[in-house]
């Protein structure tokens, strides 16, 4: 269980970094679009920080699933 939640707290600390150096990184970039997310378009964003976004959402995503399927301990008899 206590490996879970460090596991856990590192990957999103990892990924708040990540994310916290892609916002700086994209800062002055100049050519810059939009999403058509059906319903409604998104402001204004860089291609980099778009495509740096999903990175992030599945880097987070992953270690967020790895920490869950972990097996737990409790039943080993061994």
């Amino acid at each position: 269980m206590l490996f879970r939640v460090k596991l856990l707290i590192t990957t999103f600390s990892y990924g708040f970094l990540l994310l916290l150096l892609l916002c700086l990184g994209a800062q002055n970039v100049s050519k810059k679009e939009s999403l058509d997310l059906g319903f409604e378009k998104t402001t204004q964003l860089p291609n980099g920080f778009l495509v740096g976004t999903a990175i992030v959402l599945g880097f987070l995503s992953g270690g967020s699933a790895a920490a869950i399927s972990i097996p737990s301990n409790r039943n080993k008899n061994t």
